[in-house]
């Protein structure tokens, strides 16, 4: 990959906490170069709040084509944009930023990239199936939109906390079309809905430490389901292992980061004709996971 910098070079970015270990500078560097897009991207870690505020204030006056958000910063953005797009204001969080004429345009592209790469890797289309969502932040919020524009037939949302879970489901109201929400607890009612479900996603971070215990034990999942987990650091959690042990298909969220990446830098682009190159994205963040477990390597 060849990086060239000049007068003409517009910056692009995730801004988020910690940035140590992201993937998205290698992948979308990589898109860059594919597509021919005199691009930058670097990571933007701020520690504190005030910190977003001032930076989502200077970026409007930069050659800044935009940014990604991620952990903590996906909700608050939603207050600091101009304009924030309707899948954003359902799923309650903004994770791309694309800076038109100075103005801050919000969207969420982690629901449409969850189901995109589930149909890519499993070849699952949510279209009058089930599904379970395990975690009612931004994460699951996108990907409750992302299943409702696929058509599922029911989601279930499971929580901890009912009542954030709930006020994830009423957000959704009048917008559901076909798609029947609920939500459980992480007890029996889960096992339920688990058990009957075709798609089981983990929106949650249990599964980044390698202590952490699965949310789903292996009886309760069977052949014949899609397993998704949304974290792709470390690339096997415990979820992972609990669905191949019980014979269904398991994929990590790697697939899902590529391809709502993807549609990131489509939207900055403002371009129907040039898709950015999931492909090459991928390669370099997978080659990016293996500079990072070699000794001193930094992941």
């Amino acid at each position: 990959m060849t990086v060239h910098i000049d007068g003409k070079t517009r910056l692009a970015g995730v801004i988020g906490w910690p940035l140590e270990h992201t993937l998205s500078p290698a992948m979308h560097n990589a898109a860059y170069d594919a597509m021919g897009l005199n691009w930058v991207y670097i990571p933007l870690p701020l520690s504190e709040g005030p910190e977003l505020l001032r930076l989502s204030s200077i970026v409007r006056s930069l050659p800044v084509v935009g940014f990604n958000v991620t952990m903590p910063y996906k909700r608050v953005m939603l207050n600091m944009c101009d304009e924030v797009a309707a899948m954003a204001q359902l799923a309650g969080a903004v994770n791309t930023v694309h800076i038109v004429d100075g103005r801050l345009i919000g969207y969420n592209t982690d629901g449409r990239g969850l189901v995109e790469s589930l149909e890519a890797e499993a070849g699952f289309r949510p279209a009058g199936l089930s599904a379970v969502i395990l975690g009612s932040g931004g994460a699951a919020g996108a990907a409750v939109v992302g299943l409702i524009l696929g058509k599922a037939a029911r989601v279930t949302v499971a929580s901890r906390r009912e009542d954030v879970a709930e006020a994830l489901v009423d957000r959704m109201h009048g917008r559901t079309r076909d798609t029947l929400l609920d939500t459980c607890d992480l007890g029996d009612g889960l096992r339920a809905a688990v058990e009957s479900a075709d798609l089981v996603v983990n929106a949650t971070p249990v599964g980044m430490d390698e202590n952490d215990v699965s949310l789903v034990p292996a009886s309760w999942l069977h052949c014949g389901q899609v397993v998704a987990d949304m974290i792709y650091r470390p690339t096997d959690t415990v979820l992972l292992r609990e669905a191949r042990s019980a014979g269904a298909l398991a994929f990590g969220g790697l697939g899902m980061l590529v391809a709502q990446g993807a549609i990131a830098i489509e939207i900055w682009n403002d371009s129907a004709t040039m898709s950015a190159p999931r492909d090459v994205m991928r390669a370099a963040a997978e080659a990016e996971l293996l500079r990072a477990a070699r000794p001193g390597g930094g992941g």
